[in-house]
């Protein structure tokens, strides 16, 4: 007999929605599978919930679905979306991209800045696994360095060990083209035309125009710069001079490369009609910028970084102490964008010309800077319990101690938090002003390797004692600052704390499906009566709830008005705000807590015909962590409409400069008829606040 095989979660769960042909597009957030599909009568609700892996499911306006998984959302994602039937699915607007959208709605006053943080910051960001695993190889090369057992600086070294760079170097080397790739996304243009012309500037073809073959037959001329020792050629292309550069590890050309294409780009799409766009655009984008990015951007660059390896030697003989505080100042911009590349090359020639190198010494002060702001952001993920920033900042964290390197760190946390730089640029102000002073007596901290500035090169520099001091005070500094003041804006902060919440109650629901034997009542299903025990062991029938009441007294305010720009933009759910005028917080549903953090901020409750309810007390209240709050319920507990919550103490709350505004929002208002608020100015406890049709 011919054994059939059963259809996988990720099968049951499309054929469940309608089949492939019925999905518009799907997405997920943390917990949460999100369709958007051609038409939500064909799902089979039922069939949804019942497949294996599913906590629950949840319809909403339109034509959108939503189906809660839990923590292994992605895998299920990519599962659904490698189905041969869902080959030609589009995606949607993913959660980052929407939240990206919401950023920039609440930039800051200088919007200019923050548009070029958010365009360095998306460029890099998706190459932070590649980054962080080329940094881990490159770890462990300089632990076998540090301890002797293989010299990778050597000339001479074994196959295999070159075929060990290869590795990391894949990275490094290409990095160009994966910027303008991603780049190029950012800016909406075809992200393949932005990596083909960066990757014109890096084929052998090209590289070939300055061999000592093409200097011979091709009437290239090649120079090299005294000072830095590296070598310049000139060819001549059609009859014009193009200069001719290794572009490898340079970052800053595709970003300036990218910014100039977009614009083109745009233009050439308004000029050729949609059915010849395919051809056309990509043709004239490479016909124009491949020469522009090979006679101008390429070159600009490059001079712009050798200038500064001339500027810091000379600065670096005339006031060694200023020198000394401003290779850690700059680093922090010149590495994003690949203009610290040149200055290695000087260092080498310091080596071998001088028997030292005194840019390193410095140079620690700015990586230790960096990998303590990690820290912090590592300690304050921990202490909040964020999953996905714990595992970013270990990582890179672990590739900046051992291996020295400070890409990860910067373009998988720093870029993304612009709070961070400031904070991280006193660490390096402090180990750069110690490095000068404790070490101006024996002409500045100097070594005689070339090394990863990490914890296990520490032994190579002299005097080590005022190295070790220098990259301390830089590491603890950047670290306390950003423990102090977080990392994280206002809005950042509201809308983690908002994620967290909702994964905890997906995950709260997981459990009461488990209790019920999975019969339960999905979050937005309709409101089927359920049996209770009533009192003498009768079953009574549950009511179906239709109002929610007020948990504080207070000044009733429009959602819109809230200061808090998740709750505001209604991303959350249909509410209001209360300016609260007592501190005593009541259930305003009958129902089971399935969220009661731990500071006791907010309460989240489910009540038994689905309706899910968020209780906030006061804004960004998280950070007091439960100071203020006498929580009198726990999670899982059932409460009543009016039972009490918690007893809060107001003024504790204003004190520490933190809004009293409590906020009610229905978190799953889309999967309901209709949720709305009611207009009042004033309302005691239990006053009817929103009315609800489930």
């Amino acid at each position: 007999m011919e054994s059939v095989t059963k259809p996988s979660t990720a099968e049951q769960i499309v054929a469940a929605v309608g089949g492939a042909d019925n999905v518009l597009s799907l997405t997920h957030c943390a917990t949460r599978l999100r369709f958007e599909l051609k038409d939500a009568s064909g799902v089979r609700a039922k069939v949804v919930e019942k497949v294996p892996g599913v906590m629950g499911a949840v319809p909403q306006s339109g034509d959108r679905y939503q189906v809660v998984i839990g923590g292994g959302v992605q895998n299920t994602f990519n599962q659904i979306m490698n189905l041969p039937e869902m080959a030609g699915v589009g995606k949607g607007l993913s959660d980052a991209d929407v939240k990206a959208r919401e950023r920039a709605k609440a930039r800051g006053k200088v919007a200019w800045l923050d548009a070029f943080f958010e365009y360095l910051s998306d460029s890099f960001r998706p190459l932070l696994g590649v980054l962080l695993g080329a940094s881990l190889i490159i770890a462990i090369a300089a632990v076998l360095d540090a301890i002797g057992l293989v010299d990778f600086r050597s000339a001479d070294k074994a196959a295999g060990w070159i075929f060990w760079d290869a590795m990391w170097r894949a990275v490094f080397y290409f990095l160009p083209i994966m910027v303008a790739y991603n780049a190029s996304k950012k800016l909406n243009v075809d992200p393949w035309v932005g990596a083909t012309i960066m990757a014109a500037l890096m084929t052998p073809n090209f590289l070939s125009l300055s061999s000592a073959d093409a200097v011979a037959k091709l009437g290239t001329v090649c120079t090299t710069n005294p000072l830095l020792g590296t070598q310049s050629c000139v060819a001549n292309i059609f009859g014009f001079p193009m200069q001719l550069n290794d572009y490898g590890g340079q970052v800053f050309v595709p970003l300036i490369m990218v910014a100039l294409l977009s614009p083109l780009y745009k233009l050439l799409k308004k000029i050729f009609p949609e059915n010849i766009q395919m051809v056309f655009v990509p043709f004239f984008s490479m016909l124009i910028m491949i020469p522009v990015t090979a006679f101008l951007i390429g070159p600009l660059g490059i001079w712009l970084g050798n200038g500064l390896g001339t500027g810091l030697a000379w600065l670096n003989s005339s006031a060694p102490i200023l020198f000394a505080i401003i290779i850690p100042m700059i680093y922090p911009f010149l590495v994003p964008l690949g203009l610290h590349w040149p200055l290695n090359a000087l260092m080498l020639v310091n080596i071998n010309t001088l028997g030292y190198d005194f840019i390193q010494g410095p140079m620690g002060s700015w990586n230790f800077a960096c990998f303590g702001a990690t820290a912090g952001v590592l300690l304050i993920a921990w202490r909040n319990r964020n999953t996905e920033m714990k595992e970013i900042a270990t990582g890179a964290l672990a590739a900046g101690l051992l291996g020295g390197i400070s890409e990860p760190s910067l373009y998988g946390i720093h870029l993304r938090y612009k709070r961070i730089y400031p904070r991280m640029l006193v660490g390096c102000a402090v180990g750069g002003i110690l490095t000068g002073l404790l070490g101006w007596s024996s002409g500045g901290v100097k070594t005689d390797v070339f090394a990863f500035t990490s914890l296990l090169t520490i032994p190579v520099f002299s005097p080590m004692w005022v190295y070790v001091i220098s990259i301390a005070a830089a590491f603890v500094t950047a670290m306390v600052l950003v423990l102090i003041s977080d990392y994280r804006t206002p809005e950042q902060k509201a809308e983690e704390a908002a994620e967290r919440e909702q994964a905890e109650a997906d995950l709260a629901m997981e459990r009461e499906r488990k209790a019920q034997g999975g019969a339960g009542v999905s979050s937005g299903s309709s409101a089927a009566p359920l049996a209770a025990s009533a009192a003498g062991g009768g079953v009574a029938t549950l009511v179906r709830t239709d109002v929610i009441t007020a948990p504080v007294a207070g000044e009733v305010v429009a959602l819109e008005q809230v200061n808090d720009k998740v709750f505001a933009s209604k991303a959350l759910g249909e509410g209001v705000g209360i300016k609260p005028t007592s501190g005593r917080v009541v259930a305003p549903v009958s129902g089971t807590l399935v969220t009661v953090p731990e500071s006791g901020h907010a309460f989240g409750i489910k009540t038994d015909d689905g309706i899910e309810v968020l209780v906030h007390v006061g804004i960004d209240t998280v950070r007091l962590d439960g100071r203020g709050f006498d929580v009198a319920v726990a999670k899982d507990q059932r409460v009543g409409a009016g039972d009490v919550l918690a007893e809060v103490d107001l003024n504790a709350i204003r004190d520490a400069g933190f809004d009293t505004t409590t906020i009610v929002v229905v978190i799953n208002t889309m999967a309901l008829t209709a949720v709305t608020p009611r207009k009042a100015d004033l309302v005691a406890l239990g006053d009817a606040i929103i009315d609800v049709t489930p």
